[in-house]
């Protein structure tokens, strides 16, 4: 493909990927521009919706927990929620929906605004712009704004789902989702993203639902974010279901120009006009949590505490929270923080026990070391959390390996614990600028 069609994110030379995908943008007269690499760490990750990078995985361990993230997960993101809480929505569900504020969660806000959309509405829309073959779909008479059903071609049982969401009220709200990932973070085989001549914005991307694969489930990905702030978001798996199916077929069962063709059908657009809106404008600085320091200042101040003749292979984040591959030629490290407000029910709850020690001043400082959980071998991940009386969250992480679903690279993390204590409890992070 043209380098001026699109931007290739695996690593290797995937002739065939690259050949399809332009024939896929091509075939209805659409170009494939690449986008600015800055805008789209800048709009997509500093200010994209929050709600979407708002995927947490741990309770502990900043935004280095989503580094094996199946693709279906978060791309970018923080850990904390305004309620300091971590969830466990399933890494490869679609987003939620918009609140009825378009605000995140937390104590005090309104319940979520469900679309009223019938999901037999979905399938047939679904059903009419995929390849012939049975289906069977969840809850036909219900409504909601998304689909899920399971597609069986005479050549194995296949989950598919489809969902439509608002991305928010900026203009770089949903970027994130559309934007190839690091694979510091995010494991995948394939990945390619870029901008249609309509400037719609639109991503493929090819991977696994573990990223560990200790089961081979494939989750192959599209999702265009159309001009209206809309995202059109469609999955499909090698089995009848996400997780708990036994694989049944080598691979998916749509290609890639049937999965470009599903997202980009116009039948989508009425369904998604029934999206509920979000009222009013946003805002100046809306679209990024306030009191938190600007993704350039997260960069620079985790950077300011790297030890001498350590070299920044990798990074990203956005407002609040950040990353950086490090290799101080002992092999590489991935070192995390975030850095946030929180308050409401359950903050306390993770400040308890033996292992968090109360400083004079009121912080509590929960410190752990332990094996790492993604799948990498031999990799252990040391982490500093600690919280102000003032509810002042800043957690810090490192592993002994590049990404965590890697092998360890090296027998410690770059930095010893004594270092991420010193970062946690750093007063740089309070006096770092606000956008």
């Amino acid at each position: 493909m043209p380098q001026n069609e699109g931007t290739q994110h695996d690593g290797a030379s995937h002739e065939r990927f690259e050949e399809e995908l332009g024939a896929i943008l091509r075939s209805t007269g659409e170009g494939f521009a690449a986008d600015d690499r800055r805008e789209l760490v800048a709009g997509g990750l500093q200010r994209g919706r929050r709600r979407l990078v708002r995927r947490r995985l741990a309770v502990t361990g900043g935004v280095v927990a989503l580094a094996a993230v199946g693709i279906g997960g978060v791309y970018g993101g923080s850990l904390l929620g305004p309620a300091g809480q971590a969830t466990t929505t399933s890494v490869a569900a679609p987003p939620q929906p918009a609140r009825a504020d378009g605000t995140g969660t937390g104590a005090g806000k309104k319940p979520f605004a469900e679309a009223q959309i019938p999901v037999k509405d979905l399938a047939a829309v679904l059903e009419a712009n995929t390849p012939a073959g049975q289906w069977r779909f969840d809850n036909l008479d219900g409504q909601g704004q998304s689909v899920t059903g399971v597609y069986d071609d005479g050549h194995g049982e296949a989950g598919v789902s489809v969902g439509l969401y608002r991305a928010g009220r900026t203009a770089e709200a949903g970027t994130d989702q559309v934007t190839c990932p690091d694979k510091a973070l995010v494991p995948y085989d394939r990945c390619t993203d870029g901008r249609l001549q309509s400037g719609e914005r639109i991503m493929v991307i090819q991977g696994y639902v573990y990223p560990d694969k200790h089961e081979e489930t494939k989750n192959w990905r599209a999702v265009l974010l159309t001009k209206d702030g809309i995202l059109i978001d469609a999955s499909e798996y090698n089995a009848a279901a996400e997780k708990g199916a036994a694989i049944s077929r080598e691979n998916p069962p749509f290609s890639l120009t049937q999965l470009k063709a599903l997202v980009t059908a116009e039948a989508w657009r009425p369904l998604a006009a029934q999206l509920p809106q979000l009222p009013g404008k946003p805002g100046k600085g809306e679209g990024r949590d306030p009191s938190v320091p600007s993704a350039a200042a997260v960069q620079a101040t985790l950077r300011s505490f790297l030890p001498a003749g350590a070299t920044v292979t990798s990074h990203g984040g956005g407002d609040g929270h950040g990353y950086v591959v490090v290799d101080d030629g002992r092999g590489a490290s991935l070192v995390g923080v975030d850095v946030q407000p929180v308050t409401g029910d359950g903050i306390d709850e993770l400040f308890t026990g033996a292992d968090v020690v109360t400083l004079p001043d009121g912080t509590k400082v929960r410190s752990t070391q332990q094996a790492g959980e993604k799948g990498g071998a031999g990799v252990v991940w040391w982490s500093v959390d600690t919280l102000s009386p003032k509810g002042f969250r800043v957690a810090v992480s490192a592993f002994n390996s590049g990404a965590q679903h890697e092998a360890a690279t090296r027998a410690e993390p770059a930095l010893t614990m004594e270092q991420l204590k010193t970062i946690a409890l750093s007063p740089k992070w309070r006096k770092s600028p606000l956008k």
